[in-house]
């Protein structure tokens, strides 16, 4: 079945080449293609490469479409194959609208794949901000079967799975930790990105190493006709980013810079006694070259870093520094009409360094990243009902983590944690994947592949196979069902934090201990859209296993040790639920509602006695409103509420004295009777946002000016959301109490934009 499609008849002819945007030269990624004559089209690649066969003939129509862009229609004389590379202009440069009827607008329910999701950008920079900004996985915590972590953060929970489950990659890099400011916003600055893609089920062959979901984020290219400048100014932070051309049409480059001040904003508020200081920084960085009309080169480089000292007599005191640094360098080669390759050879890291005290004990972690990775990928496209896909990629990784808790010195001075003596630990990883997408008959559609991967280290080698499938079935022009089953492997583990008090998280490799972790996933689902695709629709249902979960034993301190999978226990869990999505493409007003409806469940021989309880992020109902209203030319209006289910904690059901005895919590000791025993109170918030944008000149009508004012209110009727619950004692009963902490109330706040 991977093969027989390959075959091609000699009566075919191939259109193929590079959808752009006119203005900018950015490729557009996912844009479509589409014959009036012979009903089939095709979409773009990432890096904006179209291939359509069509049978030889007379001539054709083709409509080259994308959300956001004028539609343009080409007539095209089906003689013998051509290249043809398309500028589409963008729809809010148009002096009227216009409409053109067809139906490859309903990719999501003709194309064999389910749980992909494509987020546009410009929606992203449309939402209401928390301090002004706008952020890629606030919005990602608005989709189906995506949960929000604690109060105000951006750590994102899919389909029952833990946040080091997803795959979150720039420019094919994995970003490990992809947070600023303790988690409240992502470390992706949205100037400078192009597309954003999750996927949390049914995943093609070529993504791998995770259990969860994939986020694949693409920076921008630079443009490659005019110089451009793009700024903000907002409460917490400004950004600034510049492109232009090296070489018009050949060559261009884009630079993106965000930085804090909230470090001066809040020290003349700061009371007598308390010390701090907070500041973090991303830079995004990239440079494209057609060296030919076969050969593109591409270099992207990002870092983003916080670091932060609070210091307060009598209490906790911590400095914590982290970040990620990631460098990509890409070939593309066209070879003839059909044959697509993109080389890769990419670099990251990832720091994390912390050291809190509080009362008569200290504690410190060093956890550092990194890896080296070389990646090959071939598309092929045979004909218009086929497209294969199949490469290589091998990563070289190198881990040093670490860390210790115990009793202050004397001297209350606590030493650095020598980096230069954790003894490192190598590993290599590796995968060869083909994946093939075709069209079996009208109806019918399939995409089905095999990922194999390895994992070597020194004491350990494991070699697995992951089946993937998707099978698609229209019921008619507007609707489908769709079936998925899908096998993923992990072999890089985070250990979270025992501890509310340390806020931490150790990656680790897989060992002769600690096994990879595997999932099997299977989902089935019904897509249908309305009135010419303005409306879309679905319905999905999963369900998900996961092998070899990993968790710290009952009681464990982080003391120094070699062999840290000495500390941990295994485990499984499952999730299952069903995920409803309608949204609105069109129009006015914009928009989608999501809710979730999910169980998912964790089991360890050795912890809660051996009984089932509820993950941490198990949250029965999430239900996401999500809408935009386009006012007027100047004026955007945009809203969004959140509704969810308290996520479960643990509370101890008793407590003891202990004379000397205790490590951060003097002498007490709780007792507990099962984990997950409590909920959270139920989760809410309306944030709403305004837009004003104004169109003039500059220099004399010689350079077009665009000033933007974002006005956002977040959580607009002052919720208090719980973030996280502590235990106290009231001083006159001496009865123990749980008392809520919340972190975000009503904040409003206004940004100002520029672009010329």
């Amino acid at each position: 079945m991977f093969f027989l499609p390959l075959l091609s008849f000699s009566q075919n002819i191939t259109v193929s080449g590079y959808l752009k945007d006119a203005e900018t030269g950015e490729t557009l990624i996912g844009a479509t293609v589409y014959s009036t004559k012979t009903k089939t089209g095709t979409s773009a690649n990432t890096y904006g490469f179209y291939s359509l066969s069509l049978p030889k003939g007379d001539s054709t129509g083709l409509v080259f479409t994308f959300i956001g862009y004028a539609a343009q229609i080409k007539k095209v004389i089906l003689d013998q194959s051509i290249e043809l590379n398309i500028k589409l202009v963008s729809s809010a440069g148009q002096l009227s609208e216009v409409t053109i009827t067809s139906k490859r607008n309903n990719e999501n329910v003709e194309k064999p794949q389910m749980g992909v999701i494509d987020i546009p950008i410009q929606k992203i920079k449309e939402l209401p901000a928390i301090f002004g900004e706008t952020d890629v996985l606030k919005i990602i915590q608005l989709l189906p079967g995506v949960q929000s972590g604690n109060e105000g953060t951006t750590g994102f929970f899919v389909r029952g799975g833990n946040s080091d489950q997803n795959l979150v990659q720039l420019d094919e890099a994995t970003v490990y930790n992809p947070n600023h400011l303790f988690g409240l916003f992502s470390t992706f600055n949205t100037k400078a990105l192009n597309n954003v893609t999750l996927i949390k089920g049914g995943f093609p062959a070529q993504y791998g190493g995770r259990l969860s979901s994939i986020l694949d984020i693409t920076m921008k290219e630079g443009n490659n006709q005019k110089y451009k400048v793009e700024g903000g100014l907002g409460i917490i932070s400004s950004n600034i980013t510049i492109e232009g051309p090296i070489v018009k049409e050949k060559a261009s480059f884009i630079i993106s810079a965000r930085r804090t001040y909230l470090d001066l904003l809040i020290k003349p508020f700061l009371p007598k006694g308390i010390a701090t200081a907070y500041n973090f920084y991303d830079l995004n960085a990239k440079i494209n070259w057609q060296v030919s009309k076969r050969d593109r080169l591409f270099l992207s480089a990002f870092k983003g870093n916080d670091n932060a000292v609070y210091t307060e007599a009598s209490s906790i005191n911590y400095g914590i520094k982290f970040g990620n640094s990631t460098a990509t360098l890409r070939w593309n080669h066209l070879f003839g009409q059909k044959l697509f390759v993109n080389t890769s050879l990419i670099y990251n890291t990832y720091l994390l360094n912390l050291t809190t005290v509080q009362g008569k004990y200290y504690a410190q972690v060093y956890s550092g990243i990194k890896d080296i990775n070389g990646k090959t990928e071939f598309q092929y496209f045979p004909n218009s009902k086929h497209k294969l896909l199949f490469g290589l990629n091998y990563t070289y990784h190198t881990f040093t983590s670490t860390g210790k808790s115990d009793k202050l010195p004397s001297n209350s001075q606590v030493s650095n944690i020598n980096t230069g003596k954790i003894p490192p630990r190598y590993s290599n990883e590796m995968a060869i994947y083909l994946n093939d997408e075709f069209t079996i008959t009208k109806r019918v559609g399939l995409s089905a592949g095999i990922r194999t991967p390895a994992f070597i280290t020194k004491n350990a080698s494991y070699y697995t196979w992951e089946p993937r499938a998707t099978i698609k079935v229209s019921v008619n022009s507007s609707s489908s069902i769709k079936a998925a089953y899908t096998v993923m492997n992990q072999f890089l583990h985070i250990v979270p934090s025992s501890s509310a008090s340390l806020p931490f998280d150790l990656w680790i490799p897989s060992s002769k201990i600690t096994k990879p972790e595997r999932s099997e996933q299977y989902a089935i689902g019904y897509f249908r859209n309305f009135k010419q695709n303005k409306y879309e629709t679905s319905v999905e249902v999963y369900y998900k296993t996961m092998q070899n979960q990993v968790a710290f034993k009952e009681g464990t301190q982080l003391l120094e040790q070699k062999n840290r999978d000495s500390s941990l226990v295994f485990g499984k869990g499952w999730s299952y639920g069903a995920e409803f999505f309608l949204k609105r493409n069109t129009g006015k007003f914009t928009g989608w509602i999501a809710y979730t409806l999910s169980w998912t469940y964790q089991q360890f021989k050795d912890l809660n006695f051996g009984e089932k309880f509820p993950f941490k992020y198990d949250r029965r109902h999430v239900l996401s409103l999500v809408g935009t209203y386009k006012l007027s030319k100047r004026w955007t209006l945009s809203a969004d509420f959140v509704l969810s289910s308290g996520s479960a904690y643990t509370l101890p059901t008793g407590r003891t004295n202990v004379i000397n005895g205790g490590t951060l919590y003097d002498g007490v000791y709780y007792v507990y009777d099962k984990r997950n025993n409590y909920r959270l109170n139920l989760y809410h918030r309306f944030d709403v946002g305004a837009t004003y944008r104004k169109h003039k000149t500059l220099f004399k009508g010689k350079v077009p000016f665009i000033s933007e004012w974002v006005f956002s209110i977040y959580n607009i009727y002052s919720h208090r959301n719980p973030y996280f619950v502590y235990l106290t004692v009231d001083p006159v009963t001496q009865e123990p109490k749980a008392k809520q902490v919340s972190l975000l109330p009503i904040i409003p706040s206004i940004t100002y934009n520029f672009k010329f």
